[in-house]
């Protein structure tokens, strides 16, 4: 009967993780997803501790109280510009979890007889060592401890390779019983080196991808320890978010027109293009003031809003919707283009802009908006540059050549919120900024939005 029961709670805690990624795939559901899909995991985790015999419960509990209150302290703290961070942070410790789960279980490896559990044991510590050293790189990258460029080892691509040689082997090693524990040690050196060989080269507008391709990696590696521990709610919610972060990381890599592989093999041709920055900008920028702005904004009937990581870092959004309100009561519609890349992370700037309560309805998405530049009278870009940036179609010598862009370029006024000429994420000069229909408004995207919103209402 106590079996029965803890698969009854295995099935509802199934649903609830099912239901929960269902939720999240929209900006108005997904707090709604993200609490079913905790509850499912809460049920998961007591239903499991209820079946499996426990002699002491007293390092469970504190276990669950420290981390409850480390998630809690994140939660309040936590800037939304940071949430990137977060993530691969998080990922990183999904895959040290998974990883350590195997490295206690290959102390006792003796013990097991099945082909599939001895495999799932290394085939974990591989996948849960790369998701660890790999999300740390990502953490640096994102944080800045570590440069945001891609980092090209010399015979990179070469060495992953023997590197990945050298894993597969080293598992046949270990599974055919060839003195396990010294080969162990060489198979997780190899494997943390890897994660690390596989994240340096990737940078720039990638990181995004890098993001989800990492939660993938760590919901796979939770998927592999389920099999160890035969525990079968790990396999599936471990099955749901690789499956879920896979998918996502190929419709990213579709929305930058590039492929994963190319994505790995990652890119070093934007080394020197930092210095044409200033020689591209000299003399051609036409900078504006918020009078200015605001008069422009009072005779238009269609205005565009291309919100980036700037409006993140500042906290515009509530800002932002303010300026909105004040257009919309002068009869002029109002909507907001939503670049899949923008900021640092999937759907950052439709989790920032919901915070605002900005309807979801004024979201369109870069298929939807880009036809409808042309007939756009204003378009205010505030904090984005790569997502707007016309090198992606015209340069084929550009690192971001032949990603999808949002064509800002096309309406008939641009303004853009910056604080200064600095290039974004991907460390490139933008051309948009020289183009005569375009005014450069310079100042803290919050401050500058809080004084556009003065300006019309004195008018």
């Amino acid at each position: 009967m106590e079996l029965y029961w803890s698969y009854l709670a295995y099935l509802a805690s199934t649903l609830l993780f099912i239901f929960g990624i269902k939720n999240m795939a929209h900006p108005r559901s997904a707090i709604r997803g993200n609490r079913l899909a905790a509850l499912g995991m809460l049920i998961a985790v007591i239903a499991t501790l209820v079946h499996i015999s426990i002699l002491h419960y007293q390092l469970i509990v504190i276990g669950i109280l420290l981390g409850s209150s480390i998630g809690f302290w994140i939660a309040r703290q936590v800037k939304m510009t940071a949430m990137p961070q977060m993530i691969s942070a998080l990922n990183g410790l999904g895959g040290a979890a998974s990883l350590f789960v195997a490295l206690n279980h290959a102390q006792v490896i003796f013990l097991y007889t099945d082909v599939m559990v001895i495999s799932s044991i290394y085939i974990t510590i591989v996948i849960g060592a790369i998701t660890l050293t790999g999300s740390v790189v990502a953490f640096g990258k994102l944080q800045g401890f570590i440069p945001s460029r891609s980092i090209m080892i010399p015979l990179h691509n070469p060495l992953n390779l023997i590197a990945a040689f050298s894993i597969l082997y080293l598992i046949g090693l270990c599974i055919q019983g060839f003195n396990q524990a010294y080969w162990v040690q060489h198979l997780l050196t190899i494997s943390l080196v890897l994660g690390c060989m596989l994240i340096l080269p990737i940078g720039g507008s990638d990181m995004p991808v890098v993001i989800s391709l990492l939660n993938a990696y760590s919901g796979l590696a939770a998927a592999v320890a389920g099999f160890i521990t035969q525990n079968t709610v790990l396999i599936i919610a471990g099955s749901l978010v690789g499956t879920s972060g896979f998918i996502l990381t190929l419709t990213m890599c579709r929305s930058m027109n590039r492929s994963l592989l190319k994505v790995f093999l990652g890119n070093n041709k934007h080394s020197s293009i930092d210095d044409l920055a200033d020689k591209i900008y000299q003399g051609n920028i036409a900078k504006t003031s918020t009078e200015e702005v605001a008069m422009i904004l009072e005779n238009a009937q269609q205005v565009v809003i291309v919100p980036g990581f700037g409006l993140a870092s500042s906290q515009a959004q509530h800002a932002v919707r303010e300026m909105a309100n004040l257009l919309e009561s002068l009869n002029i519609e109002v909507r907001y283009a939503i670049h899949p890349v923008a900021g640092r992370m999937p759907g950052h700037m439709n989790v920032l802009l919901s915070e605002a309560e900005i309807p979801y309805e004024q979201l369109v998405e870069l298929d939807q908006i880009n036809p409808q530049f042309k007939e756009t009278d204003v378009v205010i870009v505030i904090g984005a540059n790569d997502v707007i940036n016309p090198s992606a179609r015209v340069d084929t010598q550009s690192p971001i050549y032949g990603m999808p862009i949002l064509n800002v370029d096309e309406a008939k006024q641009v303004i853009v919120i910056k604080r200064s000429l600095k290039t974004g994420y991907a460390g490139l000069p933008n051309p948009l900024f020289t183009c005569q229909h375009t005014r450069m408004l310079f100042g803290d995207a919050k401050k500058t939005v809080s004084e556009l919103s003065h300006c019309l209402k004195q008018n």
